[in-house]
């Protein structure tokens, strides 16, 4: 191999993955590592262990025909992990944001949540909104309610069961969906940028 050859950078195939950054939040124990568990490997444990900081996981996916490599920030509830999670927020392509639908707290608490993400450099991520433990007999939120929460500031709704997986896979492929064709318009929109400080 020449010099030259060995310095040439290499070009990006077809086939290379995309990279997307998406990160769970929400209050404590409303099932945010069980939702990622039940979405990444099918499984459900039904011990409870709390997430200590920040947990991160991969998965690699197909959408829309492309291969996504996601990457999983599953951000702990707790007050004390206040500042290890709010270096997380940054660069996020999406976000899980995640309620306990027999917990009224974990619902009324999602406000504050979204203001530590945005002021803590989420910049305007796609999020969806999950009524986790769906599969509960008794609800301190009601579907209406979560529903009207969500829409009122332009968010999608998915009423999910870690436990039984119920629109789990559904509420994925969505976000992963909406998040690929974000990222995918930001791209364009920075290339058509470039293109106009080129010079004639």
């Amino acid at each position: 191999m020449t010099e030259r050859q060995r310095s040439r950078p290499s070009l990006p195939t077809a086939q290379q993955a995309m990279r997307v950054k998406i990160i769970s939040f929400g209050s404590e124990a409303v099932g945010k590592s069980c939702l990622i568990k039940r979405f990444c490997e099918d499984k459900f444990v039904s011990k409870y262990i709390s997430t200590i900081g920040v947990d991160f996981g991969v998965k690699p996916v197909k959408v829309a025909g492309q291969s996504v490599r996601v990457n999983f920030f599953d951000c702990a509830g707790g007050a004390e992990f206040f500042e290890i999670r709010n270096e997380f927020y940054k660069d996020a392509s999406g976000g899980l944001l995640v309620f306990d639908v027999s917990n009224r707290e974990s619902f009324e608490a999602l406000g504050n949540w979204l203001a530590e993400a945005n002021s803590h450099g989420a910049n305007d991520p796609v999020l969806v909104v999950s009524a986790n433990k769906a599969d509960c007999t008794k609800r301190a939120v009601s579907e209406a309610e979560g529903r009207q929460w969500a829409a009122s500031r332009g968010l999608a709704y998915f009423e999910t069961s870690a436990k039984d997986g119920n629109n789990v896979t559904l509420m994925f492929e969505a976000l992963l969906a909406a998040v690929s064709a974000a990222v995918e318009q930001k791209a364009g929109k920075a290339l058509l940028a470039a293109s106009r400080k080129v010079k004639p």
